[in-house]
């Protein structure tokens, strides 16, 4: 294995980079802007909440069901024109829905929209490992990811413009000119992909995708329904959460065993590396961690604080600034300390700053507050971005994908699973007043993020780098010619 001799992104990646992040951030912003217009919807679609909440549970599951086809399409059709195809469905998506004429067609709507996003979120990921040359590192994740950070902070504030001075329809309108601008970008910047496999390689696993894809559906509906429906016990809880469990075990199952000619949709087997296996535990618990709080500070400043959803978009700010900022200091802090350290340094610190909202009441300054939310920023920042860059070291590059792919979908579950759990704690203890259901929701969304310390303590030591302490290389093909047929790097 050869180490990075170049500490910066060379110009090809950062043109590369600047396509995918243009036109993956559509879809991070379109996520936080719909979130802030449920009730906005209900008024003018004449519809209920619990209907109208399936414009965002939708998009949710379809995007689900859409990220395990992502590897196969890379490898069938190339990268750069499954990515140009899942920019086009989701602008066409976009101004479908702004043509809706009542609850149930934008909700289908939604839905294609989802299934697009669900494509494009692994792509990005996929895609800039690839301009990379497989040469993954801190500082690229961190700038792949940056959409992640520019959502929470443009989301809720041009949500809450088009909201108080816009048509709703406004909301999906925004996209078109983005994703014109990404698209463009893409077709100047991104190299070709190479579409075409291995013969028993480019075929879809039909029966992973029948497997997997109602699995995730099930699972992530019966987490979503777990606030609303009375617990775990009701049948719109059990059922889909229990359906989604069998099928998931049945996938591995399945996948685990196919011969080493066959491809499954996801290949799980990957998940024995080291590397990809501690790190899709530390991303499953970052995502926990991550949304149990984004889900319960926009609540406390509009339900506890009675702020309207501008101000509170505003309000959020902070943190915003916090995560993007951390993305500047992120590949110098894990080539000094190493990912596992700066890992663990991030979970406890997005711990501790989360105390005050746990302390909070309904008058506590809102300087104060502001300030708390750029240092939780700061550890927001750094929760994700190492624990992904460890993931690909040991992996070929015929497994890029799956572990892309596994690394997703680990972080889709676990941000359902942490916002249900602080949804349920926040719902059962509004019988003991506002203030103290905030407090104590937000003590469980502490507790989710200091546990999260543990799997991060499991990630493996860094390697010593003689240049770019940074940067992981994914080890050259050639070296591994048996393996490389699985993508898996035994070591």
């Amino acid at each position: 294995m050869t180490e990075t001799t170049e500490a910066k992104l060379p110009p090809q990646v950062k043109k590369a980079l600047i396509a995918l992040v243009v036109g993956g951030i559509a879809a991070i912003l379109d996520s936080t802007m719909v979130t802030l217009a449920i009730h906005t919807l209900v008024v003018k679609l004449h519809s209920t909440a619990g209907t109208i909440q399936w414009v965002t549970t939708g998009f949710l599951l379809a995007m689900a069901v859409a990220i395990p086809v992502t590897g196969w399409a890379e490898r069938r059709w190339g990268g750069k024109r499954v990515w140009m195809a899942a920019l086009v469905l989701f602008v066409l998506a976009s101004v479908l829905c702004a043509t809706a004429w009542n609850d149930a067609s934008l909700i289908g709507f939604r839905v294609l929209q989802g299934f697009a996003a669900g494509l494009i979120f692994p792509l990005m990921q996929t895609l800039a490992v690839r301009a990379a040359g497989g040469r993954v590192s801190s500082r690229l994740m961190a700038a792949v990811s940056l959409p992640i950070a520019l959502g929470p902070i443009l989301g809720p504030v041009i949500g809450g413009v088009i909201l108080n001075w816009l048509s709703w329809r406004w909301l999906f309108l925004v996209n078109v000119p983005v994703i014109a601008a990404g698209l463009l970008l893409a077709w100047r910047f991104l190299p070709a992909g190479r579409p075409g496999s291995p013969a028993g390689r480019g075929r879809l696993d039909w029966i992973g995708l029948v497997l997997l894809a109602p699995a995730l559906a099930g699972i992530l509906l019966g987490l979503s329904q777990l606030s609303e429906n009375g617990g775990i016990g009701h049948a719109g809880v059990l059922v889909p959460l229990a359906a989604g469990l069998v099928l998931l075990a049945a996938f591995v199952a399945w996948a685990s065993r196919l011969p080493g000619e066959r491809e499954p949709i996801v290949d799980v087997r990957l998940l024995r590396v080291r590397s990809l296996g501690s790190a899709s535990v530390a991303l499953f618990t970052a995502g926990a961690a991550m949304y149990a709080g984004m889900f319960l500070l926009p609540l406390y400043y509009q339900q506890l604080r009675g702020d309207s959803v501008l101000d509170a978009g505003l309000l959020m700010i902070p943190q915003g600034v916090g995560a993007l900022a951390s993305r500047f200091v992120i590949g110098d802090l894990v080539g000094r300390f190493g990912a596992r350290a700066v890992t663990i340094a991030a979970f406890l610190l997005t711990a501790v700053s989360t105390v005050p909202f746990a302390l909070a009441g309904p008058d506590t300054s809102l300087w104060w507050l502001g300030a708390v939310l750029l240092v939780r920023g700061l550890g927001i920042g750094g929760v994700l971005i190492p624990p992904m860059s460890i993931a690909y070291r040991d992996i070929q590059p015929a497994g890029i994908p799956h572990a892309t792919m596994n690394t997703r979908i680990v972080q889709q579950v676990g941000a359902s699973f942490g916002t249900a759990i602080v949804a349920v704690a926040l719902q059962s203890l509004l019988g003991h007043g506002a203030t103290g259901a905030f407090q104590g929701a937000f003590w469980w969304a502490i507790g989710i993020t200091a546990a999260a310390v543990v799997p991060a303590i499991a990630l493996p030591a860094d390697r010593p780098a003689r240049h770019d302490p940074a940067a992981t290389p994914v080890p050259d093909q050639e070296t591994s010619n048996d393996r490389t047929a699985s993508g898996v790097n035994t070591v």
